[in-house]
């Protein structure tokens, strides 16, 4: 069901995430894998009938008996203790017939079986642990998740006039949230959106991004300036900030048809397509300092003003995507992989340069990355109307790019 947010009786549609469809492929990989996740409980069991083959076609006696523990051993790895205790019982019994078959001395026999009783309770409690620290990691991961869609929320497919899609990895490897951040909100003064990159990592890096994003979204919808909006991002940073912490961003807003806002705080230029499918950099007019470091100089963020029209798209993103490097050492060229999987479709487009990203990396990214795209698509005749209250006098003159 749409849902209609009614700030001073302008109505922006925010439309809820389509179910993705599930083809064949993802099918036939959750086959794959529960095959594969049988095959390895199994593998345990396995060792221990080749040992007891090789033990019967050598007639060796004790020389293989002792390998027996490596059943339970493994099974450790794969299997729960019960697992543990059942392939230990298994090569216990195998191992006390065939040395009984073998004629193997009592006092050797016995040693055997004791190791390998020993080999077992000691691998049955590494399973009982190691099965308790994946309940934690579990506890662990949905409290992150939890608190990256209170921090990240979902974006909607479909926001005000615009297609959107984002992705975003975090560098740890256990993590779902980090020093990257986000935010897109329709506002009484059109839809705004901002991306930003807090210096560091790690959870104070994770509070100084949910300072920004609490700040912005409040202000947002109170303040009619874009201009105003970043300027109480940096006064509320100047009064939580250490000296030496800083956040780049880029803060955009669509105020009217036809027009587009940005303020850039010493982030990566966005990178804004043409419906003819050409890619530009918007580069900052009035290049300006990150948000917290204002007090440092004397240099105020600028608004630049670009057409936007029907069919153009606009890509923001972090310093994550770019400065990702190959085994090689060159960087990711984003505008070049932007011109090559453009599409109508913002999400296939994000997913395609996002897949490439790792494959150029190897599979692992080193930093926090984030990746916003806006489409116009063409409009409807019952599309929402925009708000008219924007003026150009005194913000710049707007960029056109060829």
């Amino acid at each position: 069901m749409s849902q209609a947010r009614d700030h001073g009786g302008d109505p922006w549609l925010i439309r809820p995430f389509r179910n993705r469809v599930r083809g064949p492929g993802s099918a036939a990989r959750k086959r794959a894998a529960a095959h594969l996740a049988a095959a390895t409980r199994a593998l345990p069991v396995l060792i221990v009938s080749v040992i007891v083959l090789v033990d019967v076609a050598c007639e060796a006696g004790t020389i293989w008996l002792p390998l027996l523990a490596a059943g339970p051993a493994l099974a450790a790895t794969t299997g729960g203790p019960r697992g543990v205790l059942g392939v230990g019982l298994l090569a216990a019994v195998l191992g006390a017939t065939l040395g009984t078959r073998d004629g193997v001395p009592g006092r050797e026999l016995t040693a055997v079986l004791s190791a390998l009783a020993a080999v077992t309770l000691a691998s049955g409690l590494a399973s009982a642990l190691r099965g308790r620290r994946e309940r934690v990691l579990a506890a662990v991961r949905s409290v992150a998740e939890a608190a990256q869609h209170a921090l990240l929320k979902p974006v909607p497919a479909t926001v005000g006039p615009f297609q959107v899609a984002v992705r975003y990895s975090a560098a740890a490897a256990e993590a779902r949230i980090g020093g990257d951040l986000y935010a897109l909100v329709p506002t009484p003064y059109g839809v705004r959106l901002i991306v930003g990159d807090v210096r560091g990592k790690g959870l104070p890096a994770v509070g100084t991004a949910a300072l920004v994003l609490g700040v912005f979204r409040e202000a947002a919808y109170d303040e009619p300036d874009l201009l105003a909006v970043v300027d109480r991002i940096e006064r509320s940073l100047a009064r939580n900030l250490g000296v030496d912490d800083f956040v780049t961003a880029v803060v955009a807003g669509y105020p009217r048809a036809g027009h587009l806002e940005v303020v850039n705080c010493g982030h990566a230029p966005p990178l804004l397509v043409r419906g003819s499918g050409t890619v530009v950099a918007v580069e900052p007019a009035r290049p300006a300092p990150p948000l917290g470091l204002r007090a440092l100089t004397d240099e105020t963020p600028g608004l630049q003003v670009l057409a936007f029209a029907d069919g153009d798209q606009l890509l923001l993103y972090t310093d994550g995507v770019t400065e990702a490097r190959d085994h090689s050492r060159e960087f990711y060229p984003l505008a070049e992989g932007l011109a090559r999987h453009l599409s109508d479709e913002p999400a296939g487009t994000l997913t395609a340069i996002h897949d490439e990203l790792l494959a150029h990396v190897g599979g692992r990214l080193h930093d926090d990355a984030a990746l916003l795209l806006l489409r116009k698509p063409a409009a409807s005749s019952g599309e929402a109307a925009v708000p008219e209250a924007f003026s150009d006098a005194g913000r710049g003159s707007p960029c056109v790019s060829s």
